[in-house]
């Protein structure tokens, strides 16, 4: 459920986006009568009412994903809070300057933010942020600790950089494409060589008989 909850807002972006492509007209026609308010000019074009009708639909989703978890009494995660401001203020200069370059920055902005601070807590507070977030669960030698925590932090730059990468080298909808299957894609491949490694460190007594370690 959470998993679902996580990733929804970037389906989502991806199914509108996707939808608004292959009728561009209907699309532009669409964002100009029930957008045209948050729009500079208060008209839409075909080419750019895929991108900016997926951008109010991936803002609205990630509100609503904060209001769900508010009503349920749930911890709002800080990285959740700063996703929403970012996808709020560079998917509302996204929509108003008609200009699809601000919402494309927002991935690499959110890893960055994820890097520096996974980085910063080590370098400057000692505090092995990947430690504190599974540690209960895993015992591992302090040396392992800090070598995966920096493996997060470089995971999270080259992400950065793959993003930004793709968003000038290729079209919109090759980025869109790569936002979704490749950004989980590549997520998932780090995450089991992740598994990998800790699988060779991990100390006896910090699983229960017959459990998986879980990275």
């Amino acid at each position: 459920m959470k998993l679902l909850l996580d990733f929804l807002p970037i389906i989502l972006f991806f199914a509108t986006f996707k939808v608004a492509e292959g009728r561009k007209d209907w699309a532009a026609q669409f964002a100009s009568d029930h957008l045209g308010f948050v729009v500079n000019g208060g008209v839409v074009g075909p080419n750019e009412a895929p991108v900016l009708l997926a951008t109010v639909v991936v803002i609205l989703a990630t509100l609503a994903q904060v209001a769900f978890l508010m009503l349920r009494g749930k911890k709002v995660d800080t990285m959740l809070w700063v996703s929403l401001g970012l996808v709020t203020v560079l998917g509302g200069a996204t929509i108003w300057f008609h200009n699809e370059t601000f919402i494309k920055w927002k991935p690499s902005v959110l890893y960055w933010v994820m890097g520096l601070t996974f980085w910063l807590s080590q370098l400057i507070f000692r505090k092995n942020l990947l430690r504190a977030l599974i540690g209960d669960q895993l015992q591992l030698p302090a040396g392992v600790w800090q070598r995966l925590n920096f493996a997060w932090v470089a995971f999270f730059a080259f992400m950065g950089l793959a993003n930004i990468y793709v968003a000038y080298s290729f079209s919109t909808d090759a980025w869109v494409n790569f936002k979704l299957f490749g950004g989980v894609g590549l997520m998932l491949l780090f995450t089991v060589a992740q598994g990998f490694y800790i699988s060779r460190h991990v100390e006896p007594d910090s699983t229960e008989a017959g459990e998986v370690p879980r990275a």
